[in-house]
């Protein structure tokens, strides 16, 4: 059986690009080893749906950066063994890589020596995001480093994977080669979306006198709750019935709760906490519109939320930071935009989509066909196909077998 090896320094369970890419694997034949960090309380070794996870116990306790090179040669090492060591048992034909860290391309040197292809599949842009997180200037010492590990991470790799077309460019612009560069977009798997709808559910059943705005996912400064809350301050006495809700976890939720509190929302504003991925679905049919107030800088002006499909799925109208990656893709008339970072424009897009139902419906119709080009059987089937191109040129070059291992 055809053998792939993915690598990602992160809980496999909860990252949802390289779950996709690996069940679409299982599901096209491949038998696919992970190579992964250790959830709290996680098994050593497990199979989630046909795929085989083996695990590093390394806690994710991040913040400086000197904390991030930790982890990141810890893990770096850990996979320069036991990719070789698994290749002498597993022939993987590619070994899809995943940022970050951009060099972790280079820890299977040794599985691509055996004859295995290296994909790199950039889920970030690694300069950008220290700029934002840090706000490291663009031409610092740190800043340079980084442009230098990418473009020769890049360049090493066999090919590469980016996340949407802004990215790619702005990667050309630092070398990328094209001919060797794949967008595979932050899609939704609608038939896992799908299950979970049809999953028995706790959620009470629908208020119809209530209208939802809602928001899924981390709290953390970047994503902007504190100007939706700011936001829905200015706009609330004018949307009777309103609420907004926020699912999730993270360290702003304190903060957004004393916001609330002072803002005069407590009850309006409803902080749900963490909520199960099974159980996402649901709460998408208990909202009328999801907002994504995501900040933008450097970094985020390339951003393109696993979220923002999720809605879009669901029939809701979204409400969204006007940000380049997200325009790129996306019209004025299928996503209620407002000026990012700006809580007076978010107020008014609330107001008009709370007050415009033949809008709303307007906007799920059309952001449903332009999303239709991106939507995830169209990126499973690239991604099949840049494995199964791989596969061949690994053939044709005549790279050579595992050691103790027939061809």
């Amino acid at each position: 059986m055809r053998s792939v090896c993915q690598v990602v320094q992160n809980v496999y369970d909860v990252d949802p690009r390289v779950r996709r890419k690996a069940e679409a694997l299982v599901a096209a034949g491949y038998a696919v080893d992970v190579l992964a960090l250790r959830a709290d309380g996680g098994q050593k070794n497990y199979c989630l749906n046909g795929v085989n996870v083996c695990t590093l116990a390394l806690s994710k306790k991040r913040g400086s950066i000197a904390r991030y090179l930790f982890e990141y040669a810890v893990f770096f090492l850990w996979t320069f063994i036991r990719v070789p060591v698994q290749m002498m048992r597993r022939r993987y034909s590619v070994i899809d890589v995943n940022s970050l860290p951009d060099f972790l391309i280079f820890a299977p040197i040794l599985a691509r020596w055996m004859g295995a292809k290296l994909v790199l599949d950039l889920h970030e842009i690694t300069p950008e995001f220290y700029m934002s997180k840090y706000g490291i200037a663009e031409n610092s010492w740190t800043i340079r480093l980084l442009t230098y590990l990418e473009k020769i991470s890049v360049r090493f790799a066999d090919h590469v994977i980016t996340i949407n077309e802004p990215i790619e460019n702005l990667l050309a612009s630092r070398g990328l080669d094209r001919s060797k560069s794949t967008i595979l977009m932050n899609a939704v798997d609608e038939a896992r979306l799908a299950a979970g709808s049809n999953s028995s559910s706790v959620l009470a059943p629908r208020d119809p006198e209530k209208f939802v705005m809602m928001y899924h996912g981390t709290l953390t400064k970047i994503y902007g709750l504190d100007i939706a809350i700011e936001a829905f301050a200015l706009a609330h006495t004018e949307m009777p019935g309103a609420e907004l809700w926020i699912l999730g976890s993270g360290p702003e939720k304190d903060a957004l709760a004393q916001l609330a509190k002072a803002r005069g929302l407590s009850v309006k504003v409803r902080l749900v906490g963490q909520v199960p991925a099974t159980e996402i679905p649901g709460w998408l049919g208990q909202c009328d519109t999801g907002i994504l107030p995501i900040r933008r800088d450097v970094f985020l002006d390339f951003a393109f939320p696993n979220k923002l499909p999720e809605f879009i799925i669901a029939g809701k109208p979204v409400i969204v930071a006007r940000l380049k990656a997200i325009r790129h893709y996306f019209g004025e008339d299928a996503l209620a935009y407002f000026e990012p970072n700006d809580p007076a424009d978010l107020a008014r897009a609330m107001l008009r989509i709370y007050h415009d139902p033949e809008s709303r419906a307007r906007l799920t119709v059309a952001a449903r066909s332009e999303y239709e080009p991106i939507r995830w059987a169209v990126m499973k089937q690239r991604y099949l196909t840049v494995v199964a191109d791989l596969e061949k040129l690994r053939v044709t070059t005549g790279e050579p077998s595992a050691p103790g291992v027939k061809a």
